[in-house]
């Protein structure tokens, strides 16, 4: 072999010498100094035109190793190959957090994620509405409470400040006002706020 190799050396720099314009053969790939983390982890040379070099790079071998373990290293050349080499960076980021969901949750996967992710935004939505209607009814409720000052002071003459802080506080006042929503019927008016 090293006689071969010797050979080959000797001979490539004189046929490039006598006719430069005419190569009958391809120039080898030159080989990267720090191979990828997929070619450090397959055991294999990682050429200038590696596939996986710009996704998984040396210093981060745990995002191809989980990616290989779902996928499969052929499945994942294959797959990037058939995309545009700008939606591959996304493209092998979704693999990598798919092959991350399916090794925690084996059954479900990121679908299980999804789910659990809608579930908790329906009880914020609803959790939403109720404020909003708690807003609503103390809305109403300070709209009512200056109605009545504003009634109260002009119906009665001038007394004491006591004596009118304590009529306008007083219960009778603001419990026949029907803006006042109770708990039981926030929910049945708010209803298309979250459907």
């Amino acid at each position: 072999m090293e006689c071969s190799d010797s050979i080959a050396a000797t001979n490539t720099p004189s046929s490039s010498s006598s006719s430069p314009s005419s190569s009958s053969s391809p120039p080898p790939p030159n080989v990267v100094l720090s191979p990828c983390a997929a070619c450090k982890i397959l055991r294999r040379r990682c050429a200038d035109t590696c596939v996986l070099a710009p996704y998984f790079p040396p210093t981060d071998p745990a995002k191809f190793t989980t990616a290989h373990r779902v996928f499969g290293a052929s499945n994942i050349i294959k797959f990037l190959q058939e995309l545009p080499e700008f939606q591959r960076a996304d493209a092998v980021s979704s693999m990598v957090y798919e092959a991350q969901a399916r090794i925690r949750d084996p059954v479900y996967g990121c679908a299980g994620a999804i789910c659990q992710l809608q579930n908790q935004i329906n009880e914020l939505q609803a959790q939403l509405a109720k404020t909003q209607g708690e807003l609503v009814n103390m809305h109403c409720q300070q709209a009512n409470l200056l109605a009545i000052i504003y009634m109260e002071m002009s119906q009665s003459p001038q007394p004491s400040s006591e004596e009118s802080l304590d009529s306008l506080i007083s219960p009778q006042s603001y419990q026949s006002n029907s803006c006042f929503l109770d708990d039981n019927n926030i929910g049945a008016t708010w209803e298309p706020l979250w459907t």
